[in-house]
């Protein structure tokens, strides 16, 4: 679509019913999607509609035509997708949400990665939460390597990757601050050992455990930075490709598979699947969960 073109009149208001739909909207949802690769189906168009509802009153936008130009035609364009971005992109999770996949990084995963650097000079390992959200899951990871320090990851370093594209989710992960509902599938053990408590009963995330977490904004569509992400161990990017259409998802895929160290593992959401999107990752079974599998060269089996 050509960013500069001129919208169709505007129709009555976008709604969760049967309501027509106002054509600005669609517009404003295939720049979403050049941008982002975040696509709004028809009946998700609403939900499009009530973010931009929520930036026009931040601008004191009239209409939706008068919102298309501040996407469009105003100096601070970028700006401004980026906060319509931030409106569209909340996500709900928690800590602990796949303890299926945890057993397999752990138990199985880890120390393959172990024996195979075991000759490397620099014992260090990677892991990438892609789409982390308010950060309970590099949280989650990060409690759990930790938990490995004195034995599989003995004498290693660790490194996670957070990114998420909304900025206030960034920002709430940096503080690291959770309530019950958040925490509802945490062990006992996990809070008492790696929280304090808060105000309002909340319980904040302890400084050793952030210092093993960099948590920064990154649309998975940006090639230039996606081509920056290389070297990792694991990647985890759970119900984020959701949103996307098959060839943005494919594309991002692609990235990943790039950015992973030969005999290195990506995890996709408990529903989800690479099927008809990629054949060059190895698909391996765990229990109660599953995991692709980047080929070593010495598997012959590029």
């Amino acid at each position: 679509m050509n960013a500069g073109a001129q919208p169709a009149k505007s129709s009555p208001a976008l709604s969760a019913g049967s309501e027509p739909v106002d054509p600005v909207y669609r517009q404003i949802r295939d720049l979403v999607y050049k941008v982002s690769g975040i696509y709004k189906t028809e009946e998700k168009l609403y939900l499009l509609a009530a973010g931009c509802g929520r930036r026009m009153k931040q601008l004191s936008a009239k209409t939706s035509r008068e919102y298309w130009d501040h996407l469009t035609a105003h100096p601070s364009r970028d700006g401004e997708m980026r906060q319509l971005l931030n409106e569209i992109t909340i996500g709900e999770t928690c800590l602990f949400r796949s303890q299926p996949q945890l057993d397999a990084l752990r138990k199985v995963i880890l120390p393959e990665i172990v024996a195979d650097k075991t000759k490397q000079v620099t014992r260090r390992l990677r892991i990438w939460s892609a789409g982390c959200s308010t950060g309970e899951e590099p949280y989650t990871l990060a409690m759990n390597m930790m938990e490995e320090s004195a034995g599989t990851l003995r004498n290693w370093t660790v490194e996670i990757l957070a990114t998420d594209l909304n900025d206030h989710s960034v920002e709430t992960a940096k503080a690291g601050i959770y309530g019950d509902y958040a925490l509802r599938s945490t062990p006992d053990y996990f809070k008492r050992k790696y929280f304090v408590p808060v105000e309002d009963k909340k319980l904040q995330v302890r400084p050793e455990v952030k210092k093993l977490i960099n948590f920064s904004r990154l649309n998975l569509q940006d090639d230039s930075r996606m081509l920056f992400m290389k070297g990792m161990d694991v990647i985890f990017c759970c119900n984020v490709l959701i949103y996307f259409d098959g060839s943005s998802k494919s594309k991002v895929i692609n990235h990943f598979y790039s950015n992973l160290n030969f005999s290195g593992y990506f995890f996709l959401g408990t529903s989800e699947s690479l099927l008809n999107l990629n054949d060059k990752f190895h698909l391996v079974h765990f229990p109660g969960a599953i995991a692709y599998w980047k080929p070593s060269l010495k598997s012959g089996k590029l």
